[in-house]
Parts: structure tokens; sequence; C-alpha cells
């Protein structure tokens, strides 16, 4: 499985979101693209400890048991929910999402795996780096698939 901590992982999550542009279409999903990215990179906070939304309900009863579907190597399903805190539903601009999200890529990369956070996952519960890493590359290979790069 592919690892964001690993810098080739890095480059080509950054290349792939260089090929975005303010037209880029979903091919599933209500987000449009600058949401996506601002969704992303709301949900790099998370793993970098800058945001620190409640564990819910579920997560607590069934996120530990769920949590490999972050890590392992099957993809994410389309359509899936999210975590409330990082669901964006206004407007956002292009060009500033996408600074932004390749900016927290790289610094997370560069912080490597022991600045990872460890304030466990809203959803599943507390992850090692290691999952962190895995993790974060699937959910951005998983929304550039959504559009289509």
């Amino acid at each position: 499985m592919n690892n964001i901590f690993e810098l080739i992982h890095t480059e080509e999550i950054v290349q792939r979101i260089h090929k975005l542009d303010v037209h880029s279409q979903p091919k599933w999903g209500k987000m449009n693209v600058a949401q996506m990215l601002a969704h992303c990179s709301a949900f790099q906070d998370i793993a970098m400890g800058n945001s620190f939304p409640p564990r819910s309900l579920l997560g607590v009863f069934v996120g530990r048991m769920a949590k490999s579907v972050f890590y392992n190597d099957k993809p994410l399903p389309t359509n899936m929910s999210t975590i409330p805190s990082v669901l964006i539903e206004d407007k956002k601009e292009f060009e500033r999402e996408r600074a932004n999200l390749i900016q927290k890529v790289k610094t997370f990369q560069k912080n490597g795996p022991e600045n990872c956070t460890t304030h466990p996952h809203p959803f599943f519960g507390k992850l090692t780096p290691e999952q962190w890493g895995k993790g974060i590359f699937k959910h951005l290979d998983h929304h550039l698939k959504q559009f289509d790069v």
C-alpha cells in the first residue's frame, strides 16, 4: 500500500492535484472540484493534529472493527459517508484550495510519521502513523480518481 510519508507517493499525489482544473467534473458525489480540495485539506488538518473533531457514537462502537478500510489495499467505496466537520458545502475558490492542499500534503510528508497526530480519528479511533500515512494516501487517491486524475 502506498504511504504519503514516502516522498515518491507524495510527489505522485501533488502531480495529480496539478492536473485538476476549475472545470474538472466528478464521476460521483456532490462536491465540485474546489469543495473536494477543501475537503481533503480539512481532512489533512485532522492527520496533522490541527483539528480535533469528536468521535462519533457510531465510530466508538464499530470504528475499531472497520478501521482497516482506511488503510488497506481495497479502494474506498464511492459516495461513502464522511466526517461532518470535513463536509464542505459552501463555495470555495479553486486555486486557493489547490495551493492550500498541496502545501499541507508536502508539510505532512516532510514532518514525517513522528509528527503525525496521536489524537484518534473521529470514526476509526486510534491509528498508528503508518496507518495514517497509508490512509491519507488512500483518501487523496480516492478523491483524485473521483475527478478522473
